[in-house]
C-alpha cells in the first residue's frame, strides 16, 4: 500500500517497528508475577480514575492562598495534556493497540497473556496514562523544586516507572510512551508558566489575598500547628490512588470488543455504557462502535 494512504498510526508502526519490538522483548524477558504487580501499581498513577480526581484536588487547592500555585499548575497541566492527547493526537494518529496488530507475533502474545491480558477501549498513540502521570509529575516537580523541597525528585521517578509499566503490561508500544512523556512534560511546563501568569494577575487585581479558604479554618489550623492540611491532602491522594489501584489487581481478560475483521479486536468492550449501547446484541469498543455508526 502507498505510505501516503496509510494512517499516521500505520506509518508510526512501520517507522518504529524494530525499536518497539526490541523494547517489548526487553520487558517481556524480565516478566514475572512480582514485577507484574509492581507494573500494575505504577500504571494506576496514570489511570483516569486517579488523574481526574486529581483535577478536583487541584481545584480545591486553588481556594487556599498557600496551595494555590500547586492547584493552578495541576489544573492547567492536566487540561492541556488531556486535550492534546485524547482530543487532538489520538483521533489524528488512529494507531491500533499492539495486542491487536501483533496477534501473529507469538513472543509478544505470550508476554501479553503473561502480563494479564489487559485492554483499553481507544487508540494507542500517544499513551494517555503516560501523559497523565507525566503532566502531574512535571507540574509538581516544578512547584516543589521551586520551594527547594527534596520530595520534588520523587515525581519524575513515578512518571518514568508508570511509562515503563505501560510497555511491560504490553498495552502500549514504547513509541506511544515516548510521545506521552513529551506531551506530559510540555503540558506540565505550560501549566507551570500559566500558573506564574495567573498569580501575577491575581496579585495585581488584589484577589490573591482576598480569596483564601484557610481563613475559615484559622482556629483549627492554629491548634494543629498547620499540620492538618498536609495530612488531609495526603490521605485524600492515597484514597484516590487506592480507588484506581485496587480494581487493577483483578483486571485482565475482560469482555472484549465483538469486532472481527482484519483482526479480532481485543479492546475492552463498552459494557453497560449508555453512550455505546450494544449493536445487534453485541458489545463493541469505542473505536468500532463509532465506525459501525459512521462517526
Amino acid at each position: 500500500m502507498n505510505p501516503i494512504l496509510l494512517t499516521l498510526g500505520e506509518n508510526i508502526d512501520k517507522v518504529f517497528y524494530n525499536f518497539d519490538l526490541w523494547v517489548f522483548h526487553f520487558f517481556g524477558s524480565m516478566q514475572n508475577t512480582f514485577l507484574t504487580y509492581v507494573a500494575k501499581f505504577f500504571t494506576s498513577f496514570g489511570d483516569e480514575a486517579f488523574v481526574i480526581p486529581v483535577v478536583v484536588v487541584g481545584i480545591v487547592l486553588c481556594l487556599f492562598k498557600k496551595t494555590r500555585k500547586y492547584g493552578i499548575t495541576l489544573v492547567f497541566a492536566i487540561v492541556i495534556g488531556t486535550l492534546v492527547t485524547n482530543i487532538i493526537v489520538k483521533p489524528m494518529a488512529l494507531r491500533i493497540r499492539p495486542y491487536n496488530t501483533l496477534q501473529d507475533n507469538l513472543d509478544y502474545w505470550a508476554w501479553y497473556v503473561g502480563a494479564g491480558s489487559l485492554s483499553e477501549s481507544d487508540y494507542s498513540f500517544p499513551s494517555g496514562h503516560t501523559t497523565g502521570v507525566t503532566e502531574i509529575a512535571t507540574a509538581l516537580f516544578l512547584c516543589f523544586n521551586k520551594d527547594k523541597k527534596k520530595i520534588a525528585y520523587l515525581f519524575p521517578v513515578i512518571a518514568l516507572c508508570t511509562a515503563g509499566s505501560r510497555v511491560y503490561l504490553m498495552v502500549h508500544y514504547a513509541s506511544d510512551v515516548l510521545a506521552g512523556l513529551v506531551v506530559g512534560f510540555c503540558a506540565g511546563i505550560l501549566g507551570y508558566l500559566l500558573m506564574k501568569l495567573a498569580m501575577i494577575i491575581l496579585d495585581k487585581i488584589k484577589l490573591n489575598d482576598k480569596i483564601d479558604a484557610a481563613k475559615l479554618f484559622t482556629k483549627l489550623t492554629e491548634k494543629t500547628n498547620n499540620k492538618l492540611a498536609p495530612a488531609v491532602i495526603c490521605i485524600v491522594i492515597l484514597a484516590i490512588f487506592l480507588n484506581a489501584f485496587i480494581p487493577s489487581l483483578s483486571e485482565g481478560g475482560e469482555q472484549v470488543c465483538a469486532y472481527e475483521g482484519e483482526y479480532n479486536c481485543k479492546n475492552a468492550a463498552r459494557v453497560d455504557d449508555e453512550k455505546y449501547p450494544p449493536i445487534d446484541g453485541k458489545e463493541y469498543c469505542k473505536i468500532h462502535w463509532k465506525q459501525l455508526n459512521g462517526e
